[in-house]
């Protein structure tokens, strides 16, 4: 997942680079010179020049290591742009024109066209486009105000007069202007450069622009057309998310917290993490959910289809919905209608295209984790605790729509399930009966012939009350690519690890010895994979018999959780608790406080839904 951090802090920095130049003039010393030497690139910035070219190079550390990016931006009328971001791993160029949208991959030797109208508050269209580009629940909304601020007049006297009040100090020995960790200089006419903590930025602009070349012909490229107004809401909406996820405001890091209640769900905040309560029918429950978390889900959509979405295309040269569409098709034939069913209620609540969160629902098909389960001698207790770590892409920001969802379906078995608002299948869970499951992903993308993991996920606890109707449950359904699981049952004290693919299925006993996971440890099962499983090992054996909540909880810490740990939890099933822990901005899931989350108690105050917390049985229907 490194590509996708890279490209998308890339992207991003690209954009606050040309923005800051910008902000940096408001913080900047009081300096002749320095006004002059800004204008030309606040001028285009601001819009105040109607034809300019911004070309240069941005140097991004990431993992110890720099990242430089070769830019071009060409603006030739309120329309039309060029956009060209070229790197070592990979190269995009957008071309915009008043009629047609161009994204193309100069190294996949691919391009895709969308033609026609395209919805204003979608539009790349460059006139007052910082505004749509900015999230208002991004930090970097000083940055727009900043920009809006030059527009409103004279650009360099405005500049000299923001100037006054400077933060930056002028070092002439340097011919430079600092502020903390931040540097600018201007090496000559028209060129500025930023220094700022791990982002190098050197900019040259001119307003000699030559002839747009056509968005349209691409010699020696393969081209595929495809929605305009798609196209450009892609681009726009993944930039504008990733100016959440990269600067969030205080909306993000620090939420209100106030309860929400509607028809058949009721939104609350346990100690800082979000838990809906939903209840009812397939469309009860899905309409619900989308009343209650229509913010947090667009989030969720945002980061997947569109900045994930956007990098991902980028690396493989596919458009990336494609690739899900042609996912879902596969698997849709093996998912319940009542899913169906609640995800078209859950689209319709959130005024967006059933497709697009039909699609968004078989993304987990990428996740990648580890997992453990002991009981009996290996606790203080002889109680079961399941723990499960969800290592995946904190980049993209799905930790603002984390929420615990306590959910009593008409018919079915109630279930806590640890998600994401927007996305109704499971990759953590554990019912009202007693079972626990978490998921660990492998190999094998693109083996989707099967029911996808999230849905077999669910509807284990929808339907099984024993370990043994788990394990048929697997055993007995088509499966999708190569997933590794802990499945355990509170009642029993039983759990059992599981290695599946679209061909085989293997169980692997507590105390067992395996090739893959070394020798057994006795009422014990660790699932993970390289140096964390020699850790979590470690851990298992070295607490063993001492082993209750708050040794579950340390077991998952750093490093056997990565640092892309996006969420933790410990499941005591026998109890019908959960520990919940989610990742922040700045932290990984495992760095966070852990909440406590009673199932039994919260189904207990579901008013107006039935009295029993298993209804009827699925395995009667």
């Amino acid at each position: 997942m490194r590509f996708s951090q890279t490209l998308k802090r890339a992207v991003l920095s690209v954009f606050v680079a040309l923005a800051f130049c910008g902000q940096g003039i408001v913080l900047a010393d009081q300096s002749k010179d320095l006004a002059s030497a800004l204008t030309p690139l606040a001028s285009a910035l601001t819009g105040k020049t109607p034809q300019f070219e911004i070309s240069g190079k941005v140097a991004i550390a990431i993992d110890g290591s720099t990242q430089p990016i070769d830019v071009r931006m060409v603006r030739y009328d309120d329309e039309s742009f060029d956009l060209a971001l070229t790197h070592a791993e990979y190269a995009v160029e957008i071309r915009r024109r008043a009629d047609v949208t161009a994204l193309a991959m100069p190294k996949h030797r691919t391009v895709f066209i969308g033609r026609g109208e395209v919805a204003a508050a979608d539009s790349l269209q460059p006139k007052a486009i910082t505004e749509r580009l900015i999230s208002k629940s991004s930090s970097l909304g000083t940055v727009a105000f900043g920009l809006n601020v030059l527009a409103a007049g004279d650009i360099e006297a405005t500049l000299r007069g923001l100037l006054a009040n400077a933060k930056f100090i002028h070092d002439p020995a340097q011919g430079c202007w600092k502020s903390g960790d931040t540097t600018v200089t201007c090496p000559k006419e028209q060129t500025v450069s930023v220094s700022s903590n791990d982002v190098k930025v050197s900019l040259e602009t001119s307003t000699k622009v030559g002839v747009a070349p056509s968005a349209s012909e691409w010699p020696g490229m393969t081209v595929t057309e495809i929605s305009r107004g798609e196209l450009e809401r892609t681009l726009l909406c993944g930039v504008r998310r990733a100016t959440e996820v990269m600067k969030p405001g205080n909306d993000l890091t620090k939420p209100e917290q106030s309860p929400r209640s509607t028809d058949h769900g009721r939104l609350t905040w346990i100690d800082g993490q979000r838990v809906a309560t939903l209840w009812g029918t397939p469309e009860q429950i899905g309409t619900a959910h989308g009343k209650l978390l229509p913010e947090e889900s667009r989030r969720c959509i945002e980061s997947v289809l569109y900045s994930f979405g956007t990098a991902n295309t980028i690396r493989t040269g596919r458009w990336f919905r494609h690739d899900l569409e042609a996912a879902y098709a596969r698997l849709s034939p093996h998912i319940p209608e009542r899913h169906k069913r609640e995800t078209q209620a859950l689209a319709l609540s959130l005024g967006m295209e059933p497709e697009l969160v039909q699609v968004l629902n078989v993304f987990p098909e990428l996740f990648h984790c580890s997992g453990f389960a002991v009981f009996g001698s290996a606790t203080a207790d002889g109680k079961l605790y399941h723990g499960r770590v969800l290592d995946y892409m904190t980049t993209i920001g799905l930790q603002d729509s984390a929420t615990t969802f306590v959910v009593r379906p008409e018919g079915h078995f109630a279930f806590a399930n640890v998600g994401y608002a927007g996305f109704i299948g499971s990759v953590s869970g554990m019912n009202a009966e007693g079972i626990s499951l978490g998921e660990m992903g492998g190999r094998g993308e693109g083996q989707w012939d099967g029911a996808p993991m999230a849905t077999l996920m669910r509807r284990a606890m929808e339907e099984c009350d024993t370990l043994a109707e788990v394990q048929a449950l697997w055993t007995n359904s088509p499966r999708t690519c190569e997933y590794y699981y802990v499945f355990a049952d509170g009642k029993t004290n039983e759990a059992v690890g599981v290695a599946a693919t679209p061909e085989s299925i293997e169980f692997i006993q507590a105390g067992a010895t395996h090739e893959r996971l070394g020798e057994g440890i006795k009422d014990a099962i660790v699932l993970s994979a390289g140096s964390r499983l020699e850790e979590l090992r470690r851990r298992v054996t070295e607490k063993h018999g001492k082993i209750d909540a708050d040794v579950g909880q340390w077991l998952m810490s750093r490093p056997v959780a990565m640092s892309s740990n996006l969420h933790n939890v410990l499941f005591v099933p026998a109890d019908g608790i959960l520990y919940v822990a989610n990742a922040s901005h700045n932290k990984p899931a495992a760095e966070m406080p852990y909440v406590k989350i009673d199932l039994k108690k919260m189904l207990d105050e579901i008013s107006g839904s039935p009295d029993s917390t298993r209804a009827v049985s699925a395995k009667q229907n």
